[in-house]
């Protein structure tokens, strides 16, 4: 299938590494124009030629941007202009917050998490839509979690503020529809990354037990009996974003292998 997403002007946060880098190359395999960003020069540097010779397409630009700064977010369109021409797709994506119980978490954490997981999906969305709807076309991917569907134990921030994103998606996606601007949030269950391997190890520490133990017991609970691999992630992404994906707006989906029992 042509996913019609070529030549398609796609920005993709945080995207240096894991979920966002395995969304960016999946685009640039589409043939579209992308640029990648994170707050590691050096680390960006590395993935765009990466990129570039997976994906024999040469157009991958990258911005260094740090979401939790507004004006690095500016920097970021401005680049996006400047090297793209526009934006017609818009991946909002950045690492998860910090573990943590309630009693564990202080005002500090809130806020950051605040900041780095809705308030940088906010002002990137704010500058994304005036493109979007002057050429009456857009689509807009928020990267979140299975917590949105069903709440996880110790990560009391991501339960927060994941439901605020869909919140936020859904909120948007029906005042926007009008304009041909297309909504969708997609979380993630165990999906191979630095972040599910941190996660699986602070369970490890706790129960004292090895981390490869962990992670076959949650296999267990996987119908798929796997964890995700992040390109599959981003086939769904790609989807969501493509010419095939018409009708389909202000949804909160989760690629877990079919691991959530919740509706």
């Amino acid at each position: 299938m042509d996913l019609g997403l070529s030549n398609k002007r796609v920005i993709v946060t945080a995207s240096s590494k894991g979920l966002g880098k395995a969304t960016a190359l999946q685009f640039a395999k589409e043939g579209a124009k992308v640029l990648i960003s994170s707050r590691n020069e050096e680390d960006l540097k590395k993935t765009a030629e990466e990129l570039k010779i997976a994906s024999n397409n040469l157009e991958i630009y990258y911005a260094v941007c740090d979401v939790t700064n507004e004006n690095d977010i500016y920097r970021l369109f401005e680049t996006a202009t400047a090297k793209l021409g526009g934006v017609d797709i818009l991946v909002n994506n950045a690492g998860g917050p910090s573990p943590g119980s309630f009693a564990q978490v202080t005002d500090d954490d809130w806020y950051t998490a605040f900041e780095k997981n809705l308030l940088s999906y906010i002002r990137s969305i704010r500058l994304a839509l005036p493109y979007m709807k002057e050429q009456n076309f857009g689509r807009i991917v928020n990267i979140s979690s299975s917590s949105t569907k069903e709440v996880l134990d110790g990560l009391i921030l991501s339960n927060t503020f994941r439901l605020g994103m869909v919140g936020l998606s859904k909120s948007i996606a029906r005042e926007y529809a009008a304009h041909n601007i297309l909504i969708n949030t997609v979380g993630p269950g165990r999906i191979q990354t630095d972040r599910i391997t941190e996660l699986d190890q602070i369970i490890a520490d706790k129960k004292n037990v090895s981390i490869e133990e962990v992670q076959e017991n949650i296999k267990q609970t996987i119908p798929i009996g796997r964890y995700g691999d992040p390109k599959e992630f981003a086939n769904i992404i790609a989807f969501l974003c493509s010419e095939a994906n018409t009708y389909m707006t202000g949804q909160n989906l989760v690629v877990d292998g079919g691991a959530l029992k919740a509706l």
